[in-house]
């Protein structure tokens, strides 16, 4: 006897209409939605809320299409309003939708009232609720209504991005709002690295215009100036327009070996984290560490740190000994890590940097006769840390690099710290300036130091800016650069070779033979010190795995 057929369950209305909603979201279809949505409030259909945010994100994301823009409009309202009249409460997503109708419609008038309305349904906005609102006000040039905008998100928490900072930046441009460009212009040096093409035209079309050669002050204070660059790390001033009279830009490369503009022949500098900046950082990696790991274990490597801190780099050992290890045979490569040691040993003035690695596998090197003698020599050294068992050892060289300054040898991108540490927006110039990374090639180690110079938003002590241009390589010396100068200020203020002399921060490394001076004075221009010691490395207290290499 076969078995019997199931018999299909016949289908309610309303699981008909989901079923067929969600097709027409999946196809993008509008009109049958509409007809769907038409013919279910006929039958008294109950709605839902994913109903709901259906049918209006059909319709947002249908106002771009012009033959479709007036339906969606249209019915889109009309969805909302019966979703509140029903007791329905809408979520960000409603109010996202909703919002994008409103500023197709160009009222961003609505559009931020229900921004600033959702409080009331206990929902917080995203970046994607208030950009219709803000973009709606920047492209009908209602600055000050954008500039309200602005301040709500900065209130509610959300952060600004290149697209909302280049609208804000544009629309404080064409109103002839100086003060505001300026300030916008630092915002976007705080949140990118590069600008993209479109950012870069709003940038050039300011400096361009009859508005920016009239602001800026003649006599300014260049002691002043110079001190901010020092206190801000390196790179920019903020202290306002400098000068007066026409702006020249220009588009140009930078010369890798000597840092200058090719155009006006400024040096880039190599732009540092402040004080301030590298402190919350090292708390914030502190903080997340003992969330993670036993306290009492992270808290017993920040005292071993503070008793040792002359470290000036620290070396990622897993990453290292597993370098282009994915092969039959392969294992933990301590040669490639020894190979690394000595390099930064011998081109940094003969300073041991110190290895990281967890106690696991450091007890895996003691235990082989073949590694054990090299692993007790950098014991004797003070050249390696072992995290306890059980711990992750990626808290522990990135805390000590933030810590001491200086320098990290891994490939490891970090992405996952990076997460972590959203909100942190000076990571990413940290990584840049403090990250080294490394190649075997044929069994020969190349160090691939931080350039010698930051593509970042620079503003120099003349005034002058340069900005560089994010393209497909995003690599020096390559890439295209914003050289941004007032020519009479440039002339005023003598040989341009001095001009940014000053504006280090006393961390441009170029290469392994200034690895010592650089991180050196690095830690001196922080400390507001003008004055250097060295001496002889200081007697050691034990780490922890020389404690346990006894044990061994």
């Amino acid at each position: 006897m076969g078995t019997p057929k199931k018999i299909k369950k016949k289908q309610t209305p309303e699981t008909q209409f989901h079923s067929s909603l969600t097709l027409c979201s999946k196809h993008k279809d509008l009109p049958s939605a509409i007809s769907l949505y038409e013919s279910a409030v006929s039958q008294k259909t109950h709605f839902n809320h994913h109903h709901f945010n259906t049918l209006l994100y059909l319709c947002s994301n249908s106002v771009s299409d012009p033959s479709l823009k007036q339906l969606a409009l249209d019915n889109g309202f009309r969805v909302f309003d019966q979703m509140l009249s029903i007791g329905t409460l809408p979520n960000e997503a409603t109010i996202t939708a909703v919002a994008r109708l409103a500023a197709a419609k160009g009222d961003g008038d609505y559009a931020f009232g229900l921004v600033k309305g959702m409080d009331k349904y206990n929902v917080l906005p995203r970046l994607r609720t208030c950009d219709p609102a803000l973009f709606c006000f920047c492209e009908k040039l209602e600055a000050e209504k954008a500039y309200e905008v602005e301040e709500h998100m900065g209130m509610v928490g959300v952060s600004l991005e290149e697209p909302e900072i280049a609208a804000l930046l544009k629309v404080s441009a064409e109103t002839g709002n100086g003060e505001r460009v300026y300030g916008y212009l630092h915002k976007l040096r705080n949140v990118v690295r590069c600008v993209g093409e479109s950012t870069a035209k709003i940038i050039e079309d300011w400096f361009l215009g009859g508005v920016a050669c009239e602001l800026g002050e003649a006599n300014w204070d260049s002691g002043g100036v110079k001190e901010a660059v020092l206190r801000n790390g390196g790179g920019w001033h903020g202290q306002g327009w400098i000068g007066k009279g026409v702006w020249d830009v220009r588009r140009a490369n930078a010369d890798m070996s000597s840092s200058q503009c090719c155009s006006c022949g400024e040096r880039l500098v190599c732009v540092d984290i402040d004080c301030g900046e590298t402190q919350r950082f090292a708390e914030s990696v502190a903080a997340l560490a003992m969330e993670r790991e036993v306290k009492s274990n992270f808290s017993d490597f920040q005292d071993w740190l503070d008793k040792h801190a002359e470290y000036e780099a620290i070396v990622d050992g897993a990453n290292i000994g597993l370098y282009q290890q994915n092969f039959a045979d392969g294992g933990f490569s301590l040669s490639q890590l020894d190979a690394v040691v000595k390099e930064l040993y011998n081109k940094s003035g003969e300073k041991w940097p110190l290895v990281v690695m967890h106690n696991r596998r450091f007890r895996g090197l003691v235990e082989n006769p073949s590694h054990r003698k090299l692993i007790e020599e950098w014991m004797d050294k003070g050249i390696l840390y072992a995290t306890p068992s059980g711990s992750n050892d990626d808290w522990y060289w990135l805390y000590a690099a933030v810590k001491l300054k200086c320098l990290l040898i891994t490939n490891d991108e970090m992405r996952d710290h990076i997460f972590e540490l959203l909100g942190s927006s000076f990571f990413l110039k940290w990584k840049d300036r403090h990250q080294v990374r490394y190649t075997f090639v044929k069994g020969n180690l190349k160090l691939q130091m931080p350039p010698p110079y930051s593509s970042v938003i620079q503003e120099s002590e003349i005034g002058s800016w340069h900005v560089p241009v994010a393209d497909d390589s995003c690599q020096e010396p390559a890439r295209t650069w914003l050289c941004i100068t007032r020519p009479s200020v440039s002339k005023a203020s003598g040989e341009v070779s001095h001009n940014l002399e000053t504006s280090q921060n006393g961390g441009v490394c170029r290469n392994l033979e200034s690895l010592n001076s650089c991180t050196t004075e690095s830690v001196a221009s922080h400390n507001e010190k003008t004055t250097v010691v060295t001496g002889k490395r200081k007697e050691r207290s034990p780490s922890p795995s020389q404690l346990n290499l006894s044990s061994a």
